[in-house]
């Protein structure tokens, strides 16, 4: 039977609920359990696919096409189950989903209410999340219950919760609540007051803690956590120090050492091997001790915000840690470049263009990508990074002066990239839209396989066929892509039924390394194995550094001469 546990969170938000929930599958995983977590969002839009960048951070893309939060990329770089739609709903869901049932009459006349309808659905959708009573159920589900309790947002679902810790019986739920011990400098000490409030809005929601997972800038003592434990009716062993820490990857350990996988273990009366966590510790090692270090410039408009490119980040991260360098990543905003200004990206060792939608910042990144072209830095675009090199190319290169995309001008001259009609999407079926449709799930998403094309660049990285998850509206025109060709345009990766753009590049001949893909790469990389089209740009950029291109040289290639 699948077992249960419930992680919220208290005191403020952004304390890192979703870093603590895989860190915890990961050291469960790594007793020898199947374990999935499942990520519950209590606001009202149906998913965050429409949502700003700057109110929720990226959106993550699953195989199977869903639009979800961040926190799944969380999930997914630190346990090795892959997450699917069922993995993460929202309040807006839940309620499409009980008023559909209202409309055919499954009620049965009842005035449908919060309790038992609402929470009974919530349930429903969490023990489909696990896979219960199918061939795919886990040993344990997580499940992270977005929010901070006291929100009456997040209400319905503690209270859904609740009752399925009740309907599951004794040892088969848990609960870690996660919370906030602030250091006030001008008294010199943490003050354990908030968490004790906070602990008691759980309580009189009628969940008792089972573990509390304790934030702060700084190791908390023993003598707090005694008095913590006095206050919130959580014995001392399971009040667990959770202090700040340079990188993501140490918190499974800082976890384990004290005892929380084996506190989770007997309440839920599991039986397993020990945690084996060498391979997290050699992670570590690999990002502690770099051998050198390169810096890309990300060329975005979403800049303000660090997690809006949360996925792009880590993968770079990633990328390093295979090459052995400290990634320093430097977010550009778009909207100060210009042919004035866009020598200012000359002190960098690559550029990165990733995602984004609407027109403001595109003439940044246009002048970004001919800067790029033009100087043979390493360039990679993703989507919308591919479309703005797309247009570049097309302006400069190829003598369409007009070249744009209709996303931002409509009425343009040469529209080398527009809004395609008709599509196969993620699950197989096809889809149609125009330029009316909701903006809400109408994208092509989720995992699509394409042919590569031999003896290009995109094919020493991927081989054949490449199989990347998606998340865009506008594609390249395929009534101009003999015309970039001609002009030496390398489309080395088409879709298969369509014939839609996936990847474009220029000759090697002419450039070190210059990429644009139509997917998003970055939800797909992991510390283990990186990802081999982020690796081979941060390869790029360390070989620049050996170039003497750049100022900067690489202190592990300093060596190697």
């Amino acid at each position: 039977m699948t077992k249960f546990v419930f992680v919220t969170g208290g005191v403020v938000s952004s304390l890192g609920k979703g870093i603590a929930s895989a860190s915890l599958a990961a050291i469960l995983e790594s007793r020898g359990l199947k374990v999935t977590l499942i990520k519950l969002d209590p606001y009202l839009n149906v998913d965050p696919g429409t949502m700003s960048p700057f109110q929720h951070g990226e959106v993550f893309v699953t195989d199977d096409g869903a639009e979800t939060d961040l926190d799944l990329g969380h999930y997914e770089r630190f346990i090795e189950t892959r997450m699917k739609r069922s993995n993460n709903f929202t309040t807006g869901q839940i309620y499409k989903s009980v008023l559909e049932k209202e409309r055919r009459g499954d009620y049965l006349g009842k005035t449908v209410q919060v309790i038992p309808h609402v929470t009974n659905e919530i349930q429903e959708y969490v023990k489909r999340g696990a896979g219960m009573g199918t061939p795919d159920a886990v040993d344990v589900a997580i499940v992270e219950v977005g929010g901070t309790v006291g929100d009456i947002e997040s209400l319905p679902f503690l209270e859904a919760v609740r009752q399925l810790s009740l309907r599951l019986g004794p040892n088969n739920a848990a609960f870690v609540h996660l919370t906030y011990v602030p250091w006030i400098a001008a008294a010199g000490e943490l003050k354990t007051k908030p968490t004790q409030h906070t602990v008691q809005k759980l309580r009189e929601i009628g969940i008792q803690p089972d573990a509390l997972l304790c934030r702060a800038d700084r190791a908390i003592p023993d003598d707090e956590r005694e008095k913590i434990s006095l206050f919130t009716n959580v014995p001392h062993w399971g009040v667990i120090s959770m202090p700040d820490v340079d990188t993501i990857y140490k918190v499974p350990r800082v976890l384990h050492e004290q005892g929380l996988d084996g506190l989770i273990c007997d309440k839920l009366r599991i039986n397993t091997p020990p945690a084996n966590l060498k391979r997290w510790d050699a992670l570590v090692r690999e990002v502690e001790h770099p051998q050198g270090e390169v810096t890309i410039a990300m060329v975005g408009k979403y800049v303000d915000l660090s997690d809006s490119y949360k996925s792009v980040n880590e993968a770079l991260r990633h990328a390093g840690m295979k090459n052995h360098v400290r990634v320093k990543i430097e977010h550009v905003d778009s909207e100060t470049i210009s042919d004035d200004t866009v020598g200012q990206l000359a002190k960098y060792d690559a550029i990165l263009v990733p995602g984004g939608f609407g027109k403001r910042g595109i003439e940044g990144k246009i002048c970004t990508a001919r800067y790029a072209r033009e100087h043979k830095v390493p360039y990679l675009g993703i989507c919308l990074g591919m479309q703005v090199a797309t247009i570049e190319f097309a302006r400069h290169v190829a003598g369409l002066k007009d070249a744009n995309s209709t996303e931002f001008e409509p009425g343009c001259a040469h529209p080398v990239i527009a809004l395609i009609t008709e599509w196969k999407d993620a699950d197989g079926t096809i889809k149609k839209r125009d330029a009316n449709s909701d903006l809400g799930g109408t994208m092509r998403l989720g995992a699509q396989s394409s042919d590569v094309v031999k003896g290009t660049l995109a094919h020493s990285i991927y081989g054949d066929v490449v199989t990347e998850r998606h998340r865009h509206r506008y594609e390249a025109n395929v009534n101009y892509l003999d015309t970039l060709r001609d002009k030496g345009l390398v489309i080395s990766a088409l879709t298969q039924r369509e014939h839609l753009t996936e990847i474009v590049e220029l000759p090697q001949a002419t450039h070190p390394w210059f990429v644009g893909v139509q997917f998003h790469p970055e939800f797909k990389s992991t510390p283990w194995n990186g990802h081999p089209l982020f690796n081979s740009f941060v390869k790029a950029a360390l070989s620049r550094q050996g170039s003497g291109q750049n100022s900067a040289t690489s202190p592990a290639l300093k060596a190697a001469a």
